[in-house]
C-alpha cells in the first residue's frame, strides 16, 4: 500500500505542476483561458494576476508532495508522510471547495481530487497497518 499511496501522490503532484503551468505561464493563451471557462482575452488579462498566484499555490502543494515522497523513500518516513498527508490533504480539500462552487466544476474537482484522496487513504492504511 505504501507504493500505491506514493504513486497516487506523485500523479497528484504532477497534475498540480501542470495546473501551475496553465495558471502561471500560459494563462493568457486562448487554449488555456477557454479551458477555465473565460470568454475573452480581456477576461484572461484581467484575471492574470489571480491565476498567477493560484498557480504558485498549486506548485507549492506539488513540491510538498514530491519532497514527501522522496523523504519516505530516503528513510525519513515521519517527515515524508507528514508532507504527503499535508500536501495531498490540501489538494483534496481544495477539490472539495471547487466541487462546492457549482455543478459545472464537478468534473474538474474530481480530476483534481481523486488521486490525492487515494494517496491519503492508502497512506493512512499503510501507516496504521504496519
Amino acid at each position: 500500500m505504501i507504493l500505491a499511496s506514493l504513486i497516487f501522490a506523485l500523479v497528484a503532484a504532477l497534475l498540480h505542476v501542470y495546473i501551475f503551468t496553465m495558471e502561471s505561464i500560459t494563462w493568457t493563451k486562448p487554449a488555456t483561458w477557454k479551458r477555465f471557462s473565460l470568454t475573452s482575452q480581456a477576461d484572461a488579462e484581467t484575471t492574470r494576476s489571480l491565476a498567477y498566484n493560484q498557480g504558485f499555490y498549486n506548485l507549492f502543494l506539488a513540491i510538498g508532495a514530491l519532497v514527501g515522497i522522496i523523504a519516505v523513500w530516503a528513510g525519513s518516513p515521519q517527515v515524508g508522510w507528514t508532507l504527503v498527508f499535508s500536501s495531498c490533504g490540501s489538494m483534496l480539500l481544495a477539490a472539495l471547495v471547487l466541487a462546492a462552487s457549482g455543478r459545472k466544476y464537478l468534473r474538474a474537482a474530481a480530476t483534481q481530487g481523486i488521486t490525492p484522496l487515494l494517496a491519503v487513504v492508502l497512506g493512512i492504511l499503510a501507516v496504521t497497518l504496519r
